[in-house]
């Protein structure tokens, strides 16, 4: 059921977003007065689970999940159909109109990925708030395991800054910035000391065979926050507790905190805690995958519409940026970042096994920036590789050949069919592994 749970939640992201990115494509087409043949999610090789045909466009569902395509008439693309290019320009087609037109149709993919990003960001924050640890509340530090020993950091650091910026809050985006980054500054008894972030030891967080995080937020066993419809909730354990045992495990510490709940899930709970100077004793029942649902001292920003707006902009570039960062750790052989590069099926591993809406648009919203990210880049049979044959024509005047166009798309395929053996050959690998 968890898998099919994960399955699911990826087809329907994959499936958003196609849709929409084809749909990008597909509106200025039609403005233009340009014919498209096809509109399809996913591809249908051979054969076609669904189509129909209204106007002058099949609209189809392929059978093979990778992705999806509009057919735009008297267009050289991955369809390579020489007959309709054999034949003298229509009004109607692609190649008939100026570049300009087919500039705007071309990028309309991209620039509807960018979008969608930004508007599921902005409505996450106006829905949902932004949720951090304020970096001064780590009275106690951070709690690090062997990955996070081996870039350098120590149990009770304080972390003060990565590549000199000042590091304010304690997220997601924090470990992400320590991977990325190149030195850190700690306090450390009392002492400011900066280091190398060591290659080896990032390609030591990267593998990750612990399971847990390489660095994590030492709050002692202060409960900050109960999570609504939590096993904690029902169990009547309230924000502003001190958690003193699990099972009888003695918790001084968040991640005493975690490993116990973990060893206790499937079974049922004994929770021991203090609250308002009194001693309670509480049990539940634990599922499989369920955790308690506790929080440390966390802060939530609420924000307006309008305030939402730019931060969501924010947040998307971010994203963006952070992914343009990422080939750093791809391309470094001391990393092995290339053997963590991630298909569809390393991608389904980390849904979450059970239906959570807010990690489900916040997967889709980074997909989304990803997907615009990698069609612009300037490779025949992407968007980009399009783009870079118009603006060479708008710039020189000149029109790139059909023949031209042809084989770049020839090129363009096998590089991109490349890429995508290489990462699902990667999945495979580490599924058996």
């Amino acid at each position: 059921m968890e898998l099919f749970i994960q399955i699911s939640q990826f087809v329907l992201a994959i499936s958003i977003l196609v849709i929409l990115h084809e749909f990008g494509h597909f509106l200025p087409a039609r403005w233009f007065g340009i014919k498209v043949e096809k509109f399809f999610l996913f591809f249908d090789v051979k054969f076609a689970l669904f189509k129909k045909k209204i106007g002058d466009t099949v609209y189809g569902v392929g059978w093979l999940p990778l992705g999806g395509y509009v057919k735009i008439a008297g267009m050289i693309d991955e369809s390579m159909d020489k007959e309709q290019m054999a034949q003298p320009p229509q009004p109607w087609e692609f190649r008939s109109k100026p570049a300009w037109k087919r500039l705007i149709v071309m990028v309309g993919g991209v620039t509807v990925n960018v979008l969608l990003a930004w508007f599921i960001y902005t409505s996450m924050l106006v829905y949902y708030g932004d949720v951090y640890i304020p970096a001064n509340k780590l009275h106690n530090g951070i709690e690090v395991n062997a990955e996070g020993e081996a870039l350098g950091f120590k149990n009770g650091d304080q972390i003060l800054e990565i590549d000199g910026k000042a590091v304010k809050r304690f997220d997601k985006w924090l470990r992400m910035n320590i991977i990325l980054g190149d030195d850190a500054k700690v306090l450390r008894d009392g002492k400011e000391i900066s280091f190398v972030l060591d290659d080896l030891g990032k390609k030591e967080v990267l593998k990750n065979e612990s399971g847990t995080p390489f660095i994590s937020a030492a709050n002692s066993s202060y409960i900050g926050t109960v999570a609504p419809g939590s096993a904690a909730e029902k169990m009547g354990i309230e924000a502003g507790s001190e958690i003193l045992s699990i099972n009888g495990v003695p918790t001084e510490s968040w991640s005493d905190i975690l490993a116990n709940t973990r060893e206790a899930r499937g079974d049922s709970i004994q929770v021991t805690y203090i609250k308002d100077g009194a001693t309670r004793h509480v049990s539940g029942f634990l599922g499989k995958e369920e955790m308690l649902g506790l929080g440390s001292e966390l802060v939530k920003d609420e924000y307006t519409v309008l305030e939402a707006i730019p931060a969501g902009w924010t947040t998307m570039t971010s994203t963006l940026v952070n992914q343009i960062r990422q080939f750093k750790l791809i391309f470094n052989r001391k990393t092995e970042g290339y053997k963590q590069v991630k298909g569809p099926i390393g991608i389904v591993e980390m849904m979450s096994p059970t239906w959570d809406w807010e990690r489900f648009w916040d997967f889709t919203a980074m997909f989304s920036v990803w997907l615009a990210f990698v069609n612009i880049l300037p490779i025949p049979a992407l968007d980009g590789g399009h783009v870079m044959f118009l603006l060479y024509e708008m710039i020189s005047g000149r029109k790139p050949s059909e023949k031209t166009l042809e084989r770049g798309q020839i090129i363009g395929f096998i590089i991109v069919m490349g890429l995508m053996l290489v990462i699902f050959g990667n999945d495979i690998w580490n599924l058996f592994k």
